[in-house]
């Protein structure tokens, strides 16, 4: 499916956390969603899983939305998180393979999380975390879920802000690829390879570098890009030949599903 000539006319968002990762809402919730705001083609791009799509793709059929089978990989480079979105990816045992590595150490990770937590204090267990996780991926907003409702802190971001940011006293790293490492995965999966909202690697010159990568695209419009920024990146695609794409990155109902498009 290509993704350039299938966005050039449509409504879309292709940048959608659900319950199969760090998202609030389920496959078919974001899919209603969508649908009601008009949009016409989205992607579920949960953190290293697939699981979701299968229930958002039969239900965007009721729609006549079109759901892109996605996923996000998280990559370091020069020190840097960067993150990958991969479109029109297909199950395979490469992919799999890796993604049961990652979510094997997902479920260490917060383990020691939980761990730190409880060593200065704000003691945590498993169980506080698994019900906010619906059974999916655990990832961190869910054990700031956890940290709110024992009462340690009074909301998500200061969870964040004060315990499990990057560097912050209960952090631990992620088990992460390589940006090149994500990109042949991707395409050993029959997808397309995003380089994922480029501003808030807060350094164009590394965006720059990345973009010689085989990158297929680039994520110009994002709810965290200005109309200078998306000015910038579309620049950018041309000059490297590379898909404009653009997403939501919606995870709760404080992220709007967006109508981004050509005519932004």
């Amino acid at each position: 499916m290509d993704i350039g000539k299938l966005i050039l006319e449509s409504k879309f968002d292709l940048h959608l956390h659900t319950t199969a990762s760090d998202g609030t809402l389920t496959p078919t919730e974001i899919v209603e969603k969508a649908a009601s705001k008009g949009l016409k083609v989205i992607a579920i791009t949960d953190h290293d899983t697939l699981d979701g799509l299968e229930e958002a793709i039969t239900k965007g059929q009721e729609y006549d939305l079109t759901v892109l089978s996605g996923i996000e990989l998280t990559t370091k480079y020069a020190g840097e998180n960067i993150d990958i979105l991969g479109y029109n990816v297909t199950q395979s045992p490469q992919l799999q393979e890796v993604l049961d590595k990652i979510q094997e150490h997902r479920r260490n990770r917060a383990k020691y999380i939980i761990r730190k937590f409880c060593l200065i204090g704000l003691y945590l267990t498993e169980e506080d975390v698994l019900k906010h996780s619906s059974g999916g991926v655990i990832a961190r907003p869910h054990i700031a879920k956890a940290v709110v409702e024992k009462g340690y802190a009074s909301s998500q971001q200061e969870v964040f802000d004060k315990y499990l940011g990057d560097g912050k006293p209960c952090d631990v790293d992620k088990f992460v690829l390589t940006p090149e490492d994500a990109i042949e995965l991707i395409h050993q999966s029959g997808g397309q390879a995003v380089l994922a909202h480029p501003v808030l690697i807060h350094n164009d010159h590394l965006v720059r570098k990345l973009m010689k990568l085989p990158f297929d695209g680039i994520e110009v419009w994002h709810r965290k890009h200005g109309k200078k920024d998306v000015k910038r990146y579309k620049r950018m695609a041309k000059e490297f030949g590379k898909i404009m794409t653009g997403g939501s990155d919606f995870h709760y109902e404080g992220h709007h599903i967006g109508d981004f498009g050509f005519h932004s």
